[in-house]
């Protein structure tokens, strides 16, 4: 007796790829995010190599998950793949004090976000 088996969050011609933990702030990563958006996956890779921005690193690792998702475990064309959704929020905070002079000490906040992205099969239309 096992459990049935969980029902797709997503469309057939979709895959879908979350990172959980990624360190930094949900606004500074959704900036990221916007960049991305209603691009194809192959200029959605090129803008996050060359972002000056640091959440682009993680960003691009999240994209490239969802890629290989599609193509692996869906057998989605790459080619014809396009960012659909980028969406940004909240995860965990870790607080931690900071002594200050006078036997004070003042809370630092090291805010975590997640980010999912959901890349979709883009079909040409015939003419």
């Amino acid at each position: 007796m096992s459990k049935p088996k969980a029902p797709r969050r997503v469309a057939d011609n979709e895959a879908l790829s979350v990172g959980t933990q990624i360190r930094g702030s949900a606004q500074k990563l959704n900036l990221v995010a916007a960049l991305i958006r209603n691009q194809p996956v192959g200029q959605a890779m090129n803008i996050l190599a060359f972002s000056k921005k640091a959440m682009a690193v993680d960003a691009r690792k999240v994209l490239a998950s969802a890629i290989a998702n599609a193509e692996n475990n869906h057998n989605l064309d790459v080619d014809a793949l396009v960012v659909a959704e980028a969406s940004v929020g909240k995860s965990i905070v870790m607080k931690r004090f900071a002594t200050r002079g006078r036997g004070k000490s003042t809370r630092i906040l090291k805010p975590f976000s997640r980010l999912r992205i959901v890349v979709r099969e883009k079909q040409e239309e015939e003419a």
